[in-house]
C-alpha cells in the first residue's frame, strides 16, 4: 500500500488515515448517510407523474440486493466509503442475455487502472487478472476529477492536512506517556554544602517524587529544608497549545469533506446548538450529501439503463426524510400550501409517504385571490341585473 510523504513527516495512505478519528467520522458519516437512503427506479407516466418501475431488473438490484453477497445498504456504504478514501468506486456489471444488469460486483479501487482509449472512452485494467474491460462492463462513480477519467483521492490530495493530524495525535500520545518536559527542579542555596554522592541526590528526588508525584498526590503539601525551593518547569497542554492543535486538525478534516463540526461531535461553537442546528443539518444535506447522490444517480443512469430506456426511466435516492423539518414546521408549511392552492391533500400525503385518497387531488382557490379585472367587471351590474336588484329591494 503506497504512502504519500507529508511535510509533517507522516506517511499517509487510506489505511492509516482512518486512524484519525475525525477523518473516520467524516468518511463513515457520508457512507452511512448515502447507504440509508432508499434508491429506487422510477418510470415517468403520461400525466406527468411517476411510478416505481418494480418490474424492471434494475429496481431490485438497487433497492434490495446488488449481488449475492451484499445488501443494498452494505453495497452503497462500501461504495461511498471508497469514494471518500480513494475518490473512485468500481463495480463489475453482470448482464443477462437481453443486456439488463443482474449483478453489481464491487472491486477494490486499488486493483483498477483507468486507461484512455483511442476513441476517447475509458477502459478499465483489472490488475489481479490482467484483463481490460469496457465501460459497458464497469460501473464507475468518481469524485471531483480534473481529467474526467479518474476521481481525485481526498487522502492523496490533502495528505499534508491529514499527516499533520496524525503527527499531532502521535505527539499527544508521547506527551501523556512521557511528559513534554521535566516537571520541575529543586534548588539549594549556593552557601549550603552540596550533596556529595549521586546516591544521596537520587534518594532525595525519589522520596520527593514518591510523596508528591502522581494524581493521588496532586494537591499534597511539601516541606523543603536547608533553604531548598521548588521551581515548576513543565507546561500544561493548554500552554503548549496541544489541545488547540488537535481541534484545528479536526476542523481541517471537516473542511476537507464539507462536514459541519457538530456532526463529528465538536460542539464548542456557539452556533452548534439551539435554533441553528436544524439549519446546519439541512445545509449538510443540500451542500454535502446531495452532490454525492447526484454523482451516484448520474453514473447509475449512464451505466445501468439502456439508451432506449433513459427517456422514460430514471434512478433517484429518496431524501425527503432528511429534508423534513420538525413536525410543527412541516404541518404549518403544508397548511400554507393547501390554503394558497399549490398543494392538494394527496400532494401532502405523498410528502409524508402516505397513500393517496379518493378526491384528494383537488386544489383550493383563495377567495381573495381573484383576477383584479374580473373583480372590477363584477362590480358593474348589467341593466337586467339592476332590474332584478330593484325587484328584490321592492319586495323587501
Amino acid at each position: 500500500m503506497s504512502r504519500t510523504r507529508t511535510s509533517a513527516g507522516a506517511g499517509v495512505n487510506s489505511g492509516n488515515a482512518l486512524r484519525v478519528g475525525a477523518l473516520r467520522a467524516c468518511v463513515t458519516l457520508l457512507a452511512e448517510s448515502v447507504a440509508q437512503l432508499p434508491c429506487e427506479l422510477y418510470r415517468r407516466t403520461s400525466d406527468g407523474g411517476r411510478e416505481r418501475a418494480t418490474g424492471h431488473p434494475v429496481y431490485d438490484l438497487l433497492h434490495s440486493q446488488p449481488n449475492q453477497k451484499d445488501s443494498s445498504f452494505e453495497y452503497f456504504e462500501q461504495g461511498q466509503g471508497a469514494l471518500g478514501l480513494e475518490g473512485n468506486h468500481y463495480s463489475l456489471i453482470e448482464r443477462d442475455g437481453a443486456g439488463f444488469p443482474i449483478e453489481l460486483i464491487p472491486i477494490n479501487p486499488k486493483k483498477v487502472q483507468v486507461l484512455k482509449g483511442s476513441d476517447g472512452l475509458p477502459y478499465y485494467h483489472l490488475v489481479d487478472i490482467n484483463e481490460v474491460v469496457s465501460m459497458r462492463q464497469m460501473h464507475h462513480v468518481k469524485s471531483f476529477s480534473t481529467d474526467g477519467y479518474l476521481g481525485i483521492s481526498p487522502i492523496a490530495s490533502n495528505a499534508d492536512s491529514i499527516g499533520l493530524a496524525m503527527s499531532t495525535e502521535e505527539h499527544a500520545a508521547a506527551v501523556f506517556e512521557r511528559g513534554a518536559t521535566m516537571s520541575g527542579v529543586i534548588e539549594r542555596p549556593r552557601e549550603v554544602e552540596a550533596i556529595k554522592s549521586q546516591e544521596g541526590v537520587d534518594r532525595l528526588l525519589n522520596k520527593f517524587t514518591e510523596r508528591h508525584g502522581g494524581l493521588r498526590n496532586a494537591f499534597s503539601v511539601a516541606l523543603l529544608q536547608e533553604g531548598m525551593s521548588y521551581k515548576q518547569l513543565s507546561m500544561d497542554n493548554e500552554k503548549a497549545q496541544l489541545l488547540e492543535s488537535r481541534k484545528f486538525s479536526v476542523e481541517e478534516i471537516c473542511r476537507l469533506y464539507k462536514i459541519p463540526l457538530h456532526m463529528v461531535q465538536l460542539n464548542d461553537k456557539s452556533t452548534s446548538w439551539g435554533s441553528g442546528i436544524e439549519s446546519m443539518s439541512l445545509g449538510f444535506v443540500i451542500y454535502t450529501l446531495l452532490p454525492w447522490l447526484k454523482r451516484w444517480e448520474a453514473a447509475m443512469r449512464r451505466d445501468l439503463l439502456l439508451a432506449s430506456e433513459r427517456a422514460d426511466l430514471y434512478i433517484e435516492f429518496n431524501v425527503s426524510g432528511l429534508l423534513r423539518g420538525d413536525q410543527k414546521s412541516r404541518y404549518e408549511s403544508y397548511a400554507m400550501g393547501r390554503q394558497w392552492g399549490w398543494l392538494s391533500v394527496n400532494d401532502v400525503r405523498r410528502l409524508e409517504n402516505m397513500p393517496p385518497i379518493a378526491g384528494g387531488d383537488r386544489y383550493l382557490t383563495p377567495l381573495n385571490m381573484n383576477d383584479s379585472q374580473q373583480t372590477q367587471r363584477s362590480l358593474n351590474a348589467t341593466p337586467e341585473q339592476m332590474q332584478d336588484i330593484e325587484g328584490i329591494l321592492c319586495r323587501t
